[in-house]
């Protein structure tokens, strides 16, 4: 298949079209998934426990700049893959510029009002007196580098979108391999501590940045900067918006559900009840972001054939993306049930948080063989411009179903209310979603236009 032919995303055979972009989007979340892993254990046992604490607090403000961030990259991947599917080469240019000044913008504004304050925020979000240093050390630097990651994830999911899967894996590989080498220097070598692992990681997305920008700069890519395209259309940043508040909404919602988490993690666990968290959520993340690879796959499809009006290519590449996620989580659930300390040993050497998220790690997974689904529908109906139901979707299991859990089922079980009202809020999640899928390709798909977000 030729990357710089977009076309043959309403002629090829869908499950080859998927293969070929969704491997390289797996490859490219894995390798993200497991660059933070890795910051994860280079802290664990380059710092201490407590780091792993300190960095789980970071979770919500991180959930924050992935917010704003796939505000602007997820709602322009997607118009640019729709706008293709019309034959609109001069409309997805003109979206690539617009993502590429909203993405500054965004990172300024967001940075900039995060970095002032700091402290009281991490302090709101659960840190103690014993785990602010290493929290606050992270997220000074990684807020400082913002403007780098944004660009850099923003115009990577547009080049994805837009004919270069491949090139957009490279953009994930390059940033790993740099974290890889460098995360040691600075947490062992420089001794520079968690500042160190922040640090790696803004070099590491800056020369995946360089690579991003060249891409849409050479005369050689189908899709490309031009002068003209470089000024924000209203029309274009409302479309960006809608589409990718989904992804925003979801992402806010995530945020304001581990606040809540680590305060009641806090209450009820202490400081390395929070470190367990941590470590499940990096292990669940790892599954999770494979899955999160075959929606990056088919949204290209997906949108073009819907652009396209090619509803039957649409259902197939659905159906085949919900079977391979369904595996993937299911995977998960298996290793991570009956191998759970192999993980949990890889973050730390402490006794006291092994333990702690060990027991975390059996009870969160409950649900995850059906977590895959639950993803794959709720980035469908993002993927063809659906922006209300896709965010209905997100909402339900954040706030409509993990929210109250955490709120009732502490106080009566403990610590192991919190970590069940996750896989509670899962599986429930998950009935939802199929229930809107069902109606949705029942009443509405011959209904609906391209033009509908």
């Amino acid at each position: 298949m030729k990357e710089n032919n977009p076309h043959i995303l309403g002629e090829a055979p869908i499950g080859k079209l998927l293969l070929e972009y969704s491997i390289p989007a797996i490859i490219g979340m894995t390798l993200t998934s497991l660059y933070n892993i890795i910051d994860s254990i280079f802290i664990g046992h380059g710092v201490g426990a407590l780091a792993i604490s300190g960095l789980a607090i970071t979770f919500p403000l991180m959930n924050l700049l992935v917010a704003f961030c796939t505000l602007v990259g997820v709602g322009g991947a997607t118009l640019s893959s729709i706008r293709l599917g019309q034959k609109d080469k001069k409309g997805t240019e003109d979206i690539l510029g617009n993502v590429a000044i909203l993405c500054v913008i965004n990172a300024v504004f967001y940075g900039g009002l995060a970095f002032i304050f700091l402290e009281p925020i991490l302090f709101f979000f659960g840190a103690s007196e014993a785990t602010m240093p290493y929290a606050r050390d992270f997220m000074q630097v990684i807020l400082l580098g913002s403007p780098i990651s944004y660009v850099m994830i923003g115009l990577n999911n547009v080049m994805r979108a837009t004919g270069y899967p491949r090139k957009a894996m490279l953009s994930s590989m390059l940033t790993v391999g740099c974290n890889i080498i460098l995360a040691p220097i600075f947490i062992f070598v420089f001794d520079w501590g968690i500042r160190g692992a922040a640090l790696a990681t803004v070099c590491s997305q800056f020369f995946g940045m360089i690579w991003v920008l060249y891409h849409f700069c050479s005369p050689k890519s189908y899709i490309r900067f031009h002068r003209p395209n470089l000024r924000l259309q209203k029309k274009i940043i409302g479309n960006i918006f809608a589409i990718g508040m989904s992804p925003f909404v979801m992402n806010v919602c995530a945020c304001c559900i581990v606040i809540f988490i680590n305060n009641r993690l806090l209450t009820y666990g202490g400081d390395m009840a929070i470190g367990a968290f941590g470590i499940l959520n990096r292990i669940q993340m790892l599954f999770v972001m494979i899955v999160m690879g075959i929606t990056m796959g088919m949204q290209p499809i997906t949108g073009y054939n819907y652009g396209a009006r090619h509803f039957s290519r649409v259902k197939r590449t659905l159906k085949l993306g919900i079977t391979a996620a369904c595996i993937i989580t299911t995977v998960g659930f298996a290793v991570g049930e009956l191998f759970p300390g192999l993980f949990v040993g890889m973050f730390t050497d402490s006794q006291e948080l092994m333990d702690d998220a060990i027991l975390a790690l059996r009870i969160g997974i409950l649900a995850f063989p059906v977590v895959g689904a639950q993803i794959v529908i709720t980035q469908f109906f993002q993927s063809i411009g659906k922006a209300r139901i896709s965010i209905f979707l997100s909402l339900s299991r954040q706030l409509l179903f993990l929210l109250p859990g955490l709120a009732w089922l502490p106080p009566v079980y403990g610590l192991k209310g919190v970590w069940f009202s996750m896989p509670l809020s899962d599986g429930l999640a998950f009935a939802v979603a199929a229930l809107m899928l069902m109606y949705h390709f029942k009443k509405k798909m011959t209904e609906v236009t391209p033009h509908e977000a």
